[in-house]
């Protein structure tokens, strides 16, 4: 007679009140947040695509703070880890646009109208990682100043040093030239380059591949890589949807895009490569 211990054929299916997984998950929340405003079947997917952005902005927003919070603590290998995790976020999230990327002009204006007046620059965790990125900007807390909280979330970040702020205390913390100007400008406002921070990084990677900073600087150059890529991504699909007509929410549409696509955060890891 076998002794050996039998598994069941299925798996424990009776609980008290919601499964175990619907606890944690809350999947029934997720999935009735979807309430379309046309008739149009394509609205569904333009819709949780951008629910699905959102979730992302907001993992993305904790990544970041981690690797910040982190830096402040002397600790890069756990800032490097957050940014490693967040370079495969932004790919999952730079993903998203896949199902909205061929939409045509028609297939666009079939429920465009359905949105009014919103407009993807009026989300606040998309903010928020614009903020930590250094694109700082206190007009861009004006749309929210109907929700308390967020507005209140908003104006914290945008005068808590961003991420990159972090990384430059870490610098001079580790010995590195970074001007005072530099360390004590205005937070609130959005980071410019500057030619010492380049020199800084010319010389970070003008040494040894394996340096802890370099090391650093890879992994926010990878995060700053994909953000750029992000962003023109945004951009094509913007514009084989809808040419050049204004935006929803009174923006520029592509035009505000193309700006925006031309700016590189975390300036310096780029035009120091020149002098290496």
């Amino acid at each position: 007679m076998s002794h050996e211990a039998h598994e069941p054929e299925t798996p424990h299916l009776d609980f008290q009140g919601t499964t175990p997984y619907e606890d944690y998950v809350k999947a029934d929340v997720l999935t009735h947040l979807q309430h379309t405003l046309s008739d149009d079947p394509g609205e569904m997917v333009f819709l949780v695509t951008t629910q699905v952005m959102e979730l992302w902005f907001t993992v993305i927003v904790h990544e970041w703070e981690t690797a910040a919070r982190a830096l402040r603590q002397d600790r890069p290998d756990v800032a490097i880890d957050a940014l490693k995790r967040s370079v495969r976020e932004l790919d999952a999230l730079n993903a998203s646009w896949r199902p909205l990327a061929q939409l045509t002009p028609a297939q666009f204006n079939s429920y465009r109208g359905a949105l009014g007046e919103g407009s993807g620059f009026q989300s606040a965790m998309y903010r928020r990682m614009e903020f930590l990125l250094g694109e700082k900007s206190a007009s861009m807390l004006v749309p929210h100043r109907g929700a308390p909280r967020v507005h209140a979330e908003l104006e914290k970040a945008l005068h808590e040093p961003s991420l990159y702020d972090e990384v430059l205390r870490f610098l001079v913390r580790r010995g590195h030239a970074i001007p005072a100007a530099v360390l004590e400008r205005d937070v609130s406002l959005r980071y410019e380059p500057s030619p010492e921070v380049e020199e800084v990084w010319t010389a970070v990677y003008s040494g040894p591949s394996d340096d802890q900073v370099a090391r650093l600087g890879e992994a926010l150059t990878d995060v700053a890589e994909l953000v750029w890529r992000w962003r023109n991504d945004h951009l094509v699909a913007t514009r084989r949807a809808m040419g050049a007509k204004a935006g929803t929410g009174g923006s520029a549409g592509v035009a505000w895009l193309e700006k925006r696509a031309q700016k590189n955060v975390f300036p310096e890891l780029w035009t120091a490569r020149s002098h290496v």
